[in-house]
Parts: C-alpha cells; structure tokens; sequence
C-alpha cells in the first residue's frame, strides 16, 4: 500500500485573512469502523467524499481520511484492535453533523446509492431540514438544511474564502510577474546598467526590459500600460511577449520593431487600451544610443560635465492607432554620462502636503548619488521617492539606470 495525500489536506491556509487572531480549526474527528477498506469505499462512492489521506505510521499503523466536497472538515476512519476499550466505540458516533444546501437533493442522491436514512427530511420547530443516517458500521449522522441563521452564516464563509482565494491568486500573479522582469543582464562592458520596479499593488502595468539583441548592441526598455491590476498586469505581459519575441527585428530596424508591436497591441486589446513606451538600443562598440519615445516620460541624460539633456517624446503611445510611426533619434554616449528611464511612479509620487516628487528631484537624485555604480543610484532614488512619499505607495515605481564607462 502506497501513501497518498489529497490536496484537501495539504492546501489550507496557516492564518486567516479576515482577522488577526490566530488560526484555530477542528481539523479531524475520528470514526470507528472495523474495516478501512469498506469504510473507505462507503465514504468515497456512496457519500461521494474524496480520499484526504492514505498513510502508514511509523508504527505500521494505516491511517486513512476522508473530507465532504468542500474539504472544511476531515473524518479520520480509525479500525482499533479487537481486544481494546476504542473497538466498543464502533457505530456508537451520534453527533456529527453536515450541512447542505438541499437536503432533499441529497436525500434523494444518497438513497438511490443505498444509504440507509432514519426517516425521510423533516422540518423541526426551530426551521430548516434535517434527516439522519448511518454508516456501514452503525455511526449515526445528520443532515441538516439551511434555515436564515445558518445561510447568513454560509454566505459569510464563502466570502471570505472567495477574498483568501482571490489574495492567493493574486499572491501567485505577483511572483509570475516578477519573473517577467530581467532575471539575467546581457553582457555590455561599455554600459553599467541595473533597473527595478517596486509595485504598488500585487500587480501592476509598468514594464522594464534588458534584450540582447546580438552583434553587441542592447535593448532598454521601459514602459506604463494604461489602467492598474491584473487587467494591466495582462496586457504587459502581451507587451513583453511581442517585444522579446522579434527583438532580432531590432538589430538593423527598430523602427520596424516597434510599429509590430504598436500593431500587434492595437488588435490584441481593447479600444481604449495603450502603453507609454521608451526603446533605446545601445551598440557597445560605438556607444551610441538610437531611441524611440513613444508617449513615455522624457529620459534623463546627465552628461559627465553635469550638463542634462532630454530625450522627449518622438511618436505618440503604442496601441491606439493603427497608422502609427515612430522615428528613431540618436545620442553619442561618454565615458561618465548617466541615462535614467523612468515611470510616472517615481515623479508623480506625493507627500502628505500633496506636493509631487518631480522631475527637478530625480535630477538632484542623479546629481547627488552618480559616483555610485548604476545598482547603488538605483536603490538610493527609489529609497529617496519612497522616503518622500506618503504612507501609502500609489503607483509602481519603476526605474532604469545606465552609466556610459570605458
């Protein structure tokens, strides 16, 4: 006999996410049969139960368990030796009790699969439906309705199991998100760069990228999907997916790159969907930068002699317009420049006064920290927006940074 362990048994939450108490259940409650395979079979193609564990103890003791449809509660099925005090026990269980939504339903279901019934479903002063049953071996149940306090009280636990099932969810959407993010950097000896977004909810819209797109030039991207949530979780996810998947377009023609994917986006979503998006390609071997602003916050390019720049916008967003174009510039990059890519997350952020965080500090934030290596300028602007920031984070804070070095 194998072990086997239902997920019943092993997918149930340690805390609760409707209180701050600590989690506290009746988890099992023990049955006295004198077969486990008759039981068993009883439980599982009569009740229509499902099979929560099949295990052998270290004792060489069997230890087998049942759950209802929903697996709220588990009945252990224990067969104790002949000659001890638990054998008197078998068929002597009176008090358990499982609630339904139709007790005349599965009355009707469970007689025609030959459970025996005390009495057919009644209805008791204090309202609702109940019935009685027993097993193979004599243990007595009941079958009860729902009366307006019961329902009340279901109603409440099946939303809250709804609201820890949506957070497991989203915790799961949270984690393949995050693998969606460059988890390797291309190599690039010319260019020190790092990126990094801190989201606001579990996930979110804004996008960064570090494509490889051969004979040693690199892709930087960043981006803001319209809207917030799994929608625009969704749609960056499509996003990505178009861009990585002809990046080799971009080698000799990234315009070409992008206006598929400008057109991909535009069929692929809905009406009123689009994505601020900033494509720069850096070749390694002349440090040039060729971009494309499509409708995306002006990138920073702070020169080594503290000069500033701004590479604003050359086209408009990606995914509202079918006709769309989207000419390419170009920048000579120095030994000691910085280019900072960025989303709303960062300047937009505000204080308790309402006052936004702003280009202007971004600025100071490069200027001030840009003896630091590109991973270093990276975390101190986000620790500097989310030390500036109100409490609560609003927005995704997204950043890339690139250092032009020998």
């Amino acid at each position: 006999m194998g072990s086997s362990v239902s997920p019943l048994w092993g997918d149930r939450p340690a805390v609760r996410i409707d209180r701050e108490d600590p989690y506290l259940r009746i988890q099992t409650v023990m049955i006295f049969v004198r077969d486990q395979n008759r039981s068993l079979r009883f439980y599982l193609d009569q009740l229509g139960f499902s099979l929560a564990f099949d295990t052998q103890l270290p004792s060489g003791e069997r230890w087998v368990a049942v759950a209802p449809p929903d697996g709220t509660a588990v009945l252990a099925l224990v067969s104790p030796k002949p000659d001890s005090e638990e054998h008197k026990l078998i068929g002597q269980a009176r008090h358990i009790v499982f609630i339904t939504e139709d007790v005349n339903a599965k009355f009707n279901e469970w007689s025609q699969r030959g459970v025996h019934f005390h009495q057919p479903p009644q209805v008791p002063a204090w309202g609702g439906t109940f019935t009685t049953f027993e097993d193979i071996d004599g243990n007595s149940f009941s079958l009860v309705g729902f009366d307006q306090v019961t329902q009340a009280v279901e109603a409440q636990r099946r939303k809250l199991e709804s609201e820890r099932r949506a957070a497991q969810e989203l915790e799961i959407a949270k984690q393949v998100q995050a693998r969606l993010f460059p988890q390797i950097l291309p190599p690039c000896p010319t260019l020190d760069y790092a990126g990094a977004c801190i989201q606001a909810q579990q996930v979110g819209g804004d996008y960064y990228d570090f494509l490889n797109l051969g004979e040693e030039r690199l892709g930087l991207i960043i981006g803001d999907i319209s809207g917030k949530g799994i929608a625009a979780a969704l749609l960056m996810a499509n996003l990505q997916a178009n861009l990585r998947s002809q990046s080799a377009i971009a080698l000799d023609q990234p315009q070409l790159l992008l206006q598929s994917a400008n057109r991909l986006f535009y069929e692929n979503t809905a009406d009123s969907a689009y994505a601020t998006l900033f494509f720069a390609q850096y070749d390694n071997r002349t440090q040039r930068l060729k971009y494309a602003n499509c409708g995306h916050l002006s990138a920073l390019l702070l020169r080594r002699n503290n000069d500033l720049e701004l590479l604003d916008s050359t086209s408009t967003v990606l995914g509202l317009f079918q006709q769309w174009d989207c000419p390419i510039e170009e920048r000579q990059l120095f030994s000691g420049d910085t280019l900072a890519l960025y989303t709303d997350g960062v300047t937009e952020t505000f204080d308790n006064a309402g006052q936004e965080f702003g280009e202007q500090r971004l600025i100071e934030a490069l200027r001030r920290h840009r003896a630091s290596s590109s991973q270093e300028l990276v975390a101190s602007i986000v620790n500097d927006v989310q030390q500036f920031s109100a409490d609560e984070q609003h927005d995704d804070i997204t950043i890339i940074i690139a250092k032009c070095r020998t």
